[in-house]
Formats: structure tokens, C-alpha cells, sequence
């Protein structure tokens, strides 16, 4: 059975905005869909398990169109939020680690690295998958930009991984997308050093593949969607070539969030301290979004 099959078709979700095109060739996932409520835009459960069942909208429609000349999907990941997305849901794995919870945080895992997988994989040579980058990407929020296809980033965001800060690494797919773009060792360094990249750097490094005015991310990925409709064919053998030359295997991905999951539960007391800083910052941060926002308006 596919990972995809066993999710409900039926979306009703406030975390998610799924929004399909008037031409049907393309559909637009926003996370963080929760207006006028403090909101911690992070990858929490309910927010990756109704991402999948969007991915599974769009399985669902690929499959029903069985017409070989079918040309190329596009599947657009975005943030309704000021942010892309903070990363991991860092409260619950201070929870599940101090508890001694190892089964709940391994599907916590598996689950992030099975959306990650879709993004990648969905639907077999199908789908091209664009990340709109208006806000900071970390930790698993570059993660999840890393396993689309194309990446499109607005001035001035940034993009990083800060779980060494607390002794742990990005385990959600950052070694098996990142590798595709950077050599091994540049990954490496990349995953360790805590920094924050501004997009600019990342779009000279080969990791981002365009980087826009602040306000222009989703028209450009509109104009980027409406130059591939010529060449839809050829995106669609890309995808292929990339898959036998360079694949990506869930069994990969799983194998590292293992890892991950273990070298989680081996934290100690301090490390476990230092996340539980670093949840506080990210909690008055989601607490001064809204007004930010407003006092922009």
C-alpha cells in the first residue's frame, strides 16, 4: 500500500490552505493557515498529518487522469505565516524525551520524513514541486524547502540549521536533499554550524535556485509555472533522470530520522535546557508576529 493511500481523501483542516488553480495544472499548499491567533508556526502532528492528506488530494487527481501526454503538475509549498516554518515542534520533543517516550518520537519522525518523501516523490515523474521561501526557513522548515524541486526565496529571509545548539542534527531529510545540491562535506559543515544563511549566500551556494524582491515569491513561482507549461514533457523526463541517476528512497530517509531519534533520547539534562531556551524565544517570537504585522498594516 502506498505511504499516501491510507490517508483520508476528505480535507478539513485549519492549518493547512490547499488551493487548486482555475486551470487544475497546479494546486498551492500554505501552511500556518490560522489567522488572528498567536500560533507557533512550527511542523506540529496536526499540521504534517493534514499536509499529507493535501498530498493526497493531488494523488488522488493524478491518478484519475491516465492521459500519457499529460504534461507536468506543479505543487507549491508556501506559509500564510511571517515565517516559512521554524522547524520542528521542539515542546513536544523536550516532552517525549524527558519522558522516555522513544515509540511516539520515532512516529513523529517517520511522519515528517514521509511528507518530505511526498514532496520529492509524489506521484511518481508527475509533479514539480516549487518552495516559496517569504519568511525564515529553520531546521526542519529548510528541510521541508529542500525536498521540493525548485527553490524560490525572497530578499532578505534566512535559512539554517540550529539543532547543534542543543547537540542534536536536522534528521528529517537535510543530509539527503541538501547532498543533491552541495557536495557531502559543505552539507556537513552546514549542519553543524548553527548559522543562518541569508538566501543571497545559499542562492551563490546552488542551494536556492532564485531569489526575489520581499512581496514577489508567489508571482514569480506563478510565472515560473506558467513558463514550464512549454516544456512539460522535458520536466517530466528531468524528474526521472534525477530519480535514476541520484534517487531518493524512503528507506534512506528512514534509516537517517533512526538516527535521529536516538541520538534525541541520548540528550542530556543541559542540551535539553538549551531547547527549552530556545522554545521560549520561539514562542515570544510567534507572540510578536501579529503585532508586527499590524503595526506594518
Amino acid at each position: 500500500m502506498s505511504l499516501l493511500e491510507c490517508v483520508p481523501a476528505v480535507i478539513d483542516s485549519s492549518l493547512v490552505r490547499h488551493v487548486t488553480d482555475e486551470s487544475g495544472q497546479s494546486d498551492w499548499c500554505y501552511m500556518h493557515a490560522k489567522p488572528s491567533q498567536v500560533y507557533h508556526p512550527c511542523f506540529s502532528e496536526r499540521l504534517l498529518q493534514e499536509m499529507k492528506r493535501s498530498q493526497e488530494r493531488i494523488r488522488r487527481k493524478l491518478a484519475s487522469d491516465r492521459d500519457p501526454q499529460a504534461g507536468i503538475h506543479h505543487l507549491v509549498l508556501a506559509s500564510d505565516a511571517e515565517v516559512f516554518n521554524l522547524g520542528g515542534d521542539l515542546a513536544l520533543f523536550s516532552q517525549l524525551i524527558r519522558s522516555g517516550n522513544r515509540g511516539r518520537l520515532l512516529d513523529y519522525a517517520r511522519l515528517c520524513v514521509e511528507v518530505a518523501y511526498n514532496f520529492s516523490r509524489l506521484h511518481e515523474d508527475r509533479v514539480h514541486s516549487i518552495a516559496v521561501i517569504e519568511g525564515d526557513a529553520l531546521g526542519g522548515g529548510f528541510e521541508a524547502a529542500l525536498c521540493c524541486h525548485t527553490i524560490i526565496a525572497e530578499e532578505g529571509t534566512g535559512m539554517g540549521f540550529p539543532e547543534v545548539l542543543f547537540d542534536l542534527f536536522p534528521g528529517m531529510g537535510a543530509y539527503t536533499f541538501l547532498t543533491r545540491r552541495v557536495s557531502p562535506a559543505q552539507a556537513e559543515r552546514m549542519m553543524l554550524d548553527a548559522r543562518v544563511y541569508p538566501v543571497e549566500e545559499l542562492l551563490r551556494m546552488g542551494v536556492v535556485d532564485h531569489v526575489v524582491p520581499k512581496g514577489e515569491g508567489q508571482p514569480f513561482a506563478r510565472e515560473l509555472i506558467r513558463r514550464h507549461k512549454r516544456m512539460g514533457n522535458a520536466l517530466r523526463s528531468m524528474n526521472a533522470i534525477r530519480q535514476a541517476c541520484n534517487p531518493v528512497t524512503l528507506d534512506e530517509l528512514l534509516a537517517v530520522t533512526s538516527e535521529w531519534v536516538d541520538a534525541a533520547m541520548r540528550l542530556n539534562d543541559r542540551a535539553l535546557r538549551t531547547m527549552e531556551r530556545l522554545i521560549r524565544a520561539q514562542q515570544r517570537r510567534a507572540e510578536a508576529l501579529p503585532q508586527q504585522a499590524a503595526a506594518t498594516a
